[in-house]
């Protein structure tokens, strides 16, 4: 019915396009395992099982929460409504302080405390990260 040459054209295009979706699949599936996702204390709170997914915490620090001993820093991020304690084991940032935006990644151990692997402060006094303002605006 078909000649050789359209059999093998049809067979070289199949062949192109599973790769093609193939491939897509892998580079969807990889970032999939990267993906950090932003939660507030309050969005914190909401979940219904803690995971120990790589997550990012963010809100205003709050005020006389600041404890720095030898070996870690801990203090409590609120977004007003909910707060949750986090613990950090490195430097910190020069900008960090009370009363000021940031954002931690790390791990939840539980709904109240999470444990960070890095501390992101805001680099001057009108610069808010957009997950941490659009999270305080809605609450």
């Amino acid at each position: 019915m078909y000649g050789r040459k359209v059999k093998l054209r049809f067979f070289f295009i199949t062949l192109i396009l599973l790769s093609l979706i193939l491939s897509v699949y892998l580079v969807l599936k990889s970032l999939e395992e990267n993906v950090v996702y932003f939660k507030s204390p309050s969005d914190i709170q909401l979940l219904n099982e803690v995971k120990n997914k790589k997550v990012r915490v963010g809100g205003m620090v709050k005020i006389n929460s600041i404890k720095i001993s030898s070996k870690e820093v801990n203090f409590i991020i609120t977004d007003f409504k909910n707060e949750i304690n986090v613990s950090y084991s490195g430097l910190i940032p020069n900008l960090f302080s009370e009363g000021k935006g940031v954002v931690a990644e790390g791990y939840l151990k539980d709904k109240s405390f999470f444990e960070a692997t890095k501390i992101l402060a805001k680099h001057d006094e009108n610069y808010m990260p957009p997950e941490v303002k659009a999270a305080l605006e809605e609450k």
